[in-house]
């Protein structure tokens, strides 16, 4: 069964990428739902247009891209991912009769937020999102905010009790980060944990200070 990733209008599309690129080498099968908002952050912090008729070419080039926008950074094999545009509610996403594992939002805007809170479904990514907290899967929300007002954090809260979890995005530095990728992936990384999903993405925490600063 797939695990189906919803990418919103949040600022933070490499930890999208990281997520994507992580599921894939870790053998998942991947339903992927890219908003209309997203598209325009794609855009803007990598230049690339993601478009319904072309997606997998686009997807190939956004996750070839590190975090500091360099192309072709990593080789990324996107035949596990299927693709379903955020206007189609009569995909299989929308229903919970589809078989899937969980759903992982990557990253969420307020907006995205407050609509999965609120079951406002106005688009397949909220509609799979309450699919998934009705079908009790599970369900990771990757809040990309700050500050976060009182409206906001009432909705991570109405989120919380509805089963889900939330995973702001917050990189650590005690794993040692010595470049803006590894930054990315210690929250893509706390994700895929939150998720259940194997990865080598970041250095754990192993109970020794100083750890993190030592070479391999």
């Amino acid at each position: 069964m797939p695990w189906i990733v919803g990418v919103s209008g949040a600022s933070g599309t490499p930890y999208a990428a990281a997520v994507l690129r992580a599921l894939i080498d870790a053998g998942e099968s991947v339903d992927l739902v890219v908003s209309r908002a997203s598209r325009l952050t794609l855009l803007d912090e990598t230049g690339i247009s993601f478009r319904d008729a072309h997606w997998q070419a686009d997807l190939r080039e956004w996750l070839a891209r590190g975090a500091d926008g360099k192309p072709g950074t990593f080789d990324v094999d996107v035949e596990r991912v299927r693709y379903w545009s955020a206007g189609d509610l009569a995909a299989g996403p929308s229903s919970g009769s589809y078989p899937a594992r969980g759903m992982l939002i990557v990253p969420a805007s307020t907006a995205c937020v407050a609509g999965v809170a609120l079951g406002l479904s106005k688009d397949l990514l909220q509609r799979a999102a309450s699919v998934t907290l009705k079908e009790r899967r599970k369900l990771v929300v990757t809040v990309r905010e700050t500050p976060l007002n009182g409206q906001t954090l009432r909705h991570l809260v109405a989120l919380d009790d509805a089963g889900a979890t939330v995973v702001p995005a917050s990189p650590a530095f005690y794993a040692g980060a010595t470049h803006i990728q590894d930054l990315v992936d210690f929250v893509a990384g706390r994700v895929l944990d939150a998720a259940g999903v194997e990865h080598g993405l970041y250095r754990r925490w192993e109970g020794e200070l100083g750890g993190g600063t030592r070479a391999e």
